[in-house]
């Protein structure tokens, strides 16, 4: 059967009623609009990509849509946010820099810059799924963005980082997978990438293809880059949030973006 934007929108509107929400869809942008009628908060989503995933997802990529979109709904739905007394569930979340830097509702969020391919975001953690923190919670609570930003580092210091690994040509890549929303934020912890690169016999390597696995490589070899790069761009064109495609080489505490092509390799 091929799927198209009405018949991706009709599936997801039978998967998604709700005596308290409305639809809406924009022909243009290719998007729907699911609102809670009392509050006017909702969320947006872009067909296209959801339908690209279920040509070799099927079922699995509607699945995974409804997931998000009804907890994020909840969340909305629930109790207002606090940060005060639950310091322990605010982390930081690797995005792309493409990833919207406002809410829906244009409030800013917190970011901080990080590489020319990504930027960090900090979010307050709900259990089951997790908002973005922005300005309006941030005056409300009274607290200075420095605090939360070293709070959610401290954090994402204390996450598991147990590692499986694969031998491919002579390159060894490790993989951080814990599926608990924060896998990509190990990136941030610099004391995890230091003793990562003391164990490094090549050259280090670093992939945040999507916000669910971090690949670290030990790359001896070009056959090792070219491995990489297809490995990168298999998780980033499955994973439920892509970050990015592009690899990083890291040395001496820095990340520095890696283009790779064939048999060559380019910063």
């Amino acid at each position: 059967m091929k799927m198209d934007s009405l018949k991706m929108k009709k599936e997801l509107e039978k998967r998604l009623t709700n005596a308290k929400r409305t639809f809406s869809f924009d022909r243009k942008k290719d998007e729907l609009r699911i609102e809670n009628i009392q509050t006017g908060k909702g969320i947006t989503i872009s067909l296209p990509g959801i339908i690209a995933k279920w040509e070799v997802q099927k079922e699995k990529a509607i699945d995974e849509v409804v997931y998000y979109v009804e907890e994020g709904l909840q969340a909305m739905e629930g109790a207002p946010l606090e940060l005060e007394g639950y310091e322990k569930n605010i982390f930081p979340v690797i995005r792309s820099t493409s990833f919207p830097t406002e809410s829906e509702e244009d409030v800013p969020f917190l970011t901080e810059d990080h590489t020319a391919e990504t930027r960090v975001y900090y979010a307050l953690d709900l259990g089951t799924t997790y908002r973005l923190i922005d300005e309006k919670l941030i005056q409300k609570e009274g607290w200075a963005p420095d605090r939360i930003k070293e709070i959610a580092l401290f954090n994402a210091r204390s996450l598991s980082t147990g590692m499986k690994t694969d031998v491919v040509a002579g390159n060894t890549f490790y993989f951080l997978n814990k599926n608990d929303g924060y896998d990509a934020s190990r990136i941030l912890n610099d004391a995890f990438l230091k003793d990562m690169e003391k164990q490094m016999k090549g050259t280090m390597a670093v992939a945040v293809p999507h916000q669910d696995v971090l690949i670290i490589a030990d790359i001896m070899n070009d056959i090792g880059y070219d491995i990489l790069s297809e490995m990168t761009m298999s998780f980033f064109a499955s994973g439920r949030v892509p970050i990015t495609a592009l690899s990083f080489l890291y040395e001496n505490g820095e990340l520095d973006p890696i283009f790779i092509m064939g048999q060559t390799k380019k910063k």
